[in-house]
């Protein structure tokens, strides 16, 4: 069973767009995917703008990889060096830890990814 960063079941991240390395909706890693797509983020222009300027074009559609291209708002699963890059500034995208995977914290700590979490608004 994989697990999220608290060691709990890891939840989908996001079936629509269908992200995930495996493009099955869940931010699992195999040691194939050298990108380490383990971080389960929601989009924002800013950091949309923010990994486009570093080669890294994540708004332009691929369908050759399956690649839908992204808007704010939409979920998916990060490369933990990108977001690391864009956390240290200051554009780093929210993040559902539940659907973040256990391997992140190989990169860094619970601590950080904390204090970028997504926060559901209770009614």
């Amino acid at each position: 069973m994989e697990k999220n960063v608290f060691g709990e079941k890891l939840h989908v991240c996001c079936t629509s767009p269908m992200t995930g390395y495996f493009r099955d909706g869940s931010c699992r890693t195999i040691s194939e995917d050298t990108g380490t797509h383990t971080v389960c983020a929601i989009m924002t222009d800013e950091f949309l703008s923010f990994s486009a300027s570093r080669g890294n074009d994540l708004i332009t559609p691929a369908p050759y990889y399956q690649f839908p291209g992204l808007k704010a708002g939409d979920k998916w699963c990060l490369c933990v060096s990108r977001w690391i890059e864009a956390e240290k500034a200051n554009k780093a995208p929210k993040l559902i830890l539940e659907a973040t995977h256990e391997k992140t914290l190989e990169y860094t700590s619970l601590d950080i990814l904390v204090k970028h979490a997504y926060i559901k608004a209770s009614n």
